[in-house]
């Protein structure tokens, strides 16, 4: 949930360079709305703490995939022709279709694995083009830190 309240929090930046009477967020999801109930209620809540009230001063335009990734595209471009101000994307394959239509938009992403090695970013210290965001690379570090655990404890005699 922290992770998604620095994502609010980045995209309330973003909507603050912005000088529309009414902020359009969109957010593309490659799952249901069910699932990803707590991530957009996090989201919200984020977003008010910035001073952001969904349908006071900001709104948001949902695309769901439903599990569908071949939709994602469509759903990408639907949000670009709307228009949106910022482009909240979450998982790899959802931001991917995000940055595959635009490279204007900010896109603020998160989910697991490494934004380098997916080709979202270029580095870390310097990401570059239009998209930031949180990636918890659970996956990737778990090597790293089982390697770490195993020095830390040492081997049981026997």
């Amino acid at each position: 949930m922290v992770l998604l309240l620095t994502g609010a929090m980045t995209a309330a930046s973003a909507l603050c360079a912005q000088q529309k009477a009414m902020p359009l967020i969109g957010w593309l999801n490659s799952n249901s709305p069910g699932p990803s109930a707590p991530f957009v209620s996090a989201f919200r809540e984020g977003l008010s703490e910035a001073g952001y009230v969904v349908g006071q001063n900001v709104a948001i335009e949902y695309g769901w995939a439903e599990g569908r990734h071949d939709r994602l595209p469509a759903l990408a471009a639907d949000l670009v022709g709307r228009k949106v101000d910022v482009i909240v994307a979450g998982g790899g394959v959802a931001v991917l279709a995000a940055k595959n239509v635009t490279s204007t938009i900010p896109i603020v992403f998160f989910g697991g694995g490494d934004p380098v090695a997916m080709g979202l970013v270029t580095s870390f210290a310097r990401p570059g083009g239009n998209l930031t965001g949180v990636a918890s690379m659970a996956a990737e570090l778990m090597v790293k830190r089982l390697e770490l655990l195993s020095e830390l404890i040492p081997p049981r005699p026997g």
